[in-house]
C-alpha cells in the first residue's frame, strides 16, 4: 500500500484555494500510484481558524467546500481531509457545537468522520472553546491494513515518554488495543526552536514502545504570529526515522507500507536542520513572507537606524520580499552618529535595497515649539526622547499608508520584555518580525548570516557591516546614549528574562543562579509594567515556547505586590 503525505500551506478561511491545493496534490499522488493521501489537521480551512468557527455561515461553507472537493478527487484514492463537523449531540459531548474532524473521502463521497479526542488549552491553543472531544478510537480499514487515526494532540499524552499524563485517556493506547496496524497523526503543530528534535524523539518512542509504524503529517507556513515548519516524518516499528519531508516548505512524500512485515519501507529522508540559527532564519523568512502574502502585501518598508536589530530585519525582509520590494527609511536626528547613517547605507547597498533619508530635526523643532508653553519649567527627559521615536513612527506609517507597503517593526524580545521601546514610535507596524528573538540571539543570527552565501540576499558573505556587530547598541535619542545606560548587559538581561519568562522561575531561583537580587527584582518589575505596551504591539512571529503573543495572557491592571513572590517589588519601587 502506498501512502502519500501532503505537507500543505493553507490560508485560513480560503476554502476554495485550500480545496484546490488538496485536489492538485491528490492528483499528483494518484499519478504516483498512491492509495492513500494524508493531509494536515484542519487542512480545508487552515489552522488555527479561531473565532471563524463561531460563525455558522463559515461552518456551512466548510461543509459545502468538502462536498465539492469529494466530487473532484481521484475516485480510487483514499483522502483524509482536516475539517470540522457539527456536533448533533451537544448535551452528551460537553455542549460544544463542533468536532475537530478528519473526513475520509473515497469514491466521490465521505465514507467516515474521525474526531479529535484531546483538546489542548495551553499556550496558543484554545480548542475547548470550540470543539467537543471525540469519544471513540478512530480506525480506518484500507485493504488489509487497519489504520489508527490521531489528530495532533492525540499523540502527545504518553505517560512513559513524558513521565505523566495531561489527559485521562491516551488515544494511542486505545488504538493499539484495537489492533491498529499503522498509526497516523494529522497535525498542525506550530514551530518553536528545537521542537522537531523533541517530536521525533516522541514519535520514535511511540513506534518502538508499541511496535507500530507511525506517520506524522504536519502543516507548513505562517498564519498570523504562528509558523508551521512542516518536517512531516515517518518512523518504522524499530523506532527509526525512515522518511522526512522538507523543512519550512510544502512537500509531497510517498511511503510504502508492507502488509507482510507490517512496517513502512525506507523512503526519502530530508536532512535534519541541526543549526539553531539556520532553523530560526528559515522560520522568520517564511513567517514574514506568508504574513505578507496572506494579508495582500507585496512590498515592505522599515526604518533603518544602522543598528543590529533593523539590520537583521532588513535582511529577513529582503529574503522574504526580494530586494526590489523593500524600502529602508533613514531618519537621522541631531543625535544620530555619522557611523550609524553610514552603517545603514552600507547594509542597504549589500542587500540591494532602496533607501530614502528623511531627517527629523525640523519636526523635532516643531514639536518643541508646540509643547514649550506646557513643558515650561520642566527638565528635558524621556518624553522628549520618545517624541523622536514617535516622529519616526508617524513617517513610516505615512509611507506604508501611501504606498500600500507592510511596515515591519524591528524591536526584539529583550526590549519588548522590559518595555525598552516606544508606543506609537518604534513599535509601529503591521508585523513585528523579531519580537520573539532575544537580543543575544539577534547578534548570533547576524554573525551566522555573515558566514552564509545566500543568493536571495544579493551577495555572498558579510551582509551585515562589521561595525554594526561591534559597536555598543544605542537608541541614539540623546548625546552619548547607549542601551547599557538603562539596562544591564544583554547577556545578563537575556539570562534573567529566559529564566523568568520562559522557564517561570521565581526571583529566588534566579538569584540563586548568580544574579544580584536588586537587578532581578528590577527586571521583574519592568516586565510587569510593560504589559500595556505589549498588548498594543503588532503581531510578533513566535519562535519560542513562551512568546509575547497569542499564548501570553497576562492582565494589565493588576495589583501583584501582595503576592508573596512579589512583595519585594513594593519596597523596591519606593
Amino acid at each position: 500500500m502506498k501512502i502519500a503525505i501532503a505537507q500543505l500551506n493553507p490560508t485560513i478561511g480560503d476554502l476554495v484555494g485550500n480545496a484546490a491545493a488538496i485536489q492538485t496534490t491528490a492528483q499528483q499522488a494518484a499519478h504516483q500510484g498512491a492509495d492513500v493521501l494524508l493531509t494536515p489537521e484542519l487542512s480545508l480551512c487552515g489552522y488555527p481558524p479561531r473565532d471563524l468557527l463561531l460563525d455558522p455561515s463559515f461552518t456551512e461553507a466548510l461543509e459545502t467546500a468538502l462536498q465539492q472537493l469529494e466530487a473532484n478527487l481521484p475516485p480510487q484514492l483514499h483522502v483524509l481531509v482536516g475539517t470540522v463537523q457539527l456536533n448533533l449531540d451537544t448535551l452528551a459531548a460537553g455542549g460544544k457545537p463542533l468536532f475537530n474532524t478528519v473526513a475520509h473521502l473515497y469514491a466521490g463521497q465521505v465514507q467516515q468522520y474521525f474526531h479529535k479526542r484531546l483538546l489542548p488549552t495551553y499556550d496558543v491553543f484554545d480548542e475547548d472553546r470550540y470543539f467537543a472531544a471525540g469519544r471513540d478510537p478512530n480506525l480506518l480499514d484500507v485493504g488489509a491494513c487497519q489504520i489508527g487515526i490521531t489528530i495532533c494532540e492525540d499523540l502527545w499524552n504518553n505517560a512513559d515518554f513524558w513521565g505523566k499524563r495531561s489527559y485521562a485517556i491516551d488515544p494511542v493506547v486505545d488504538l493499539v488495543q484495537e489492533k491498529a496496524d499503522l498509526i497516523i497523526n494529522l497535525s498542525a503543530s506550530p514551530f518553536c526552536v528545537g521542537k522537531q528534535e523533541l517530536r521525533e524523539a516522541m514519535l520514535c518512542h511511540h513506534a518502538q514502545h508499541y511496535d507500530r509504524p507511525l506517520i506524522y503529517v504536519n502543516q507548513v507556513g505562517g498564519n498570523d504570529d504562528l509558523i508551521f515548519d512542516g518536517r512531516s516524518v515517518a518512523v518504522n516499528r524499530q523506532g527509526t526515522v525512515i522518511a522526512r519531508a522538507q523543512a519550512f516548505a510544502p512537500d509531497l512524500l510517498l511511503l510504502t507500507y508492507d502488509p507482510h512485515t507490517q512496517d513502512l519501507q525506507p523512503s526519502r529522508v530530508e536532512p535534519a536542520v541541526t543549526d539553531v540559527n539556520a532553523e530560526i532564519w528559515s522560520a522568520l523568512v517564511l513567517g514574514v513572507r506568508d504574513y505578507a502574502q496572506k494579508c495582500g502585501f507585496s512590498q515592505a518598508v522599515l526604518g533603518l537606524s544602522g543598528g543590529i536589530d533593523s539590520s537583521l530585519v532588513a535582511a529577513i525582509a529582503t529574503a522574504a520580499f526580494g530586494s526590489d520590494n523593500v524600502l529602508g527609511v533613514l531618519m537621522p536626528s541631531p543625535y544620530s552618529s555619522d557611523h550609524s547613517i553610514q552603517d545603514a547605507e552600507d547594509l542597504a547597498r549589500n542587500l540591494g535595497m532602496t533607501t530614502v533619508q528623511l531627517p527629523i530635526a525640523p519636526a523635532m523643532h516643531t514639536y518643541d515649539t508646540l509643547l514649550a508653553p506646557l513643558f515650561a519649567g520642566t527638565e528635558s527627559g524621556v518624553a522628549e526622547e520618545n517624541l523622536q521615536a514617535r516622529i519616526r513612527g508617524n513617517l513610516l506609517m505615512a509611507i506604508a499608508n501611501k504606498f500600500g507597503r507592510l511596515l515591519i517593526s524591528t524591536g526584539n524580545k529583550s526590549e519588548m520584555a522590559v518595555g525598552y521601546c516606544t508606543l506609537y514610535g518604534d513599535m509601529n507596524g503591521g508585523l513585528a518580525a523579531i519580537a520573539d528573538v532575544p537580543k543575544t540571539r539577534v547578534y548570533g543570527l547576524c554573525h551566522w548570516l555573515n558566514q552564509q552565501k545566500m543568493p536571495e540576499l544579493g551577495r555572498g558573505l558579510g551582509v551585515i557591516p562589521e561595525s554594526v556587530l561591534t559597536k555598543p547598541p544605542s537608541a541614539e535619542l540623546k548625546p552619548g546614549q547607549v542601551d547599557q545606560d538603562s539596562l544591564p548587559p544583554y547577556e545578563v538581561l537575556d539570562d534573567i528574562l529566559y529564566r523568568y519568562v520562559d522557564q517561570h522561575q521565581s526571583s529566588q531561583q534566579i538569584i540563586e543562579a548568580g544574579h544580584p537580587p536588586e537587578l532581578v527584582h528590577r527586571i521583574m518589575q519592568m516586565v510587569k509594567r510593560a504589559e500595556f505596551k505589549r498588548r498594543q504591539a503588532p503581531p510578533g512571529l513566535k519562535i519560542t515556547d513562551r512568546a509575547f503573543g497569542t499564548g501570553w495572557r497576562m492582565p494589565i491592571a493588576a495589583q501583584l505586590t501582595k503576592h508573596p513572590e512579589n512583595i519585594h517589588l513594593e519596597f523596591f519601587a519606593k
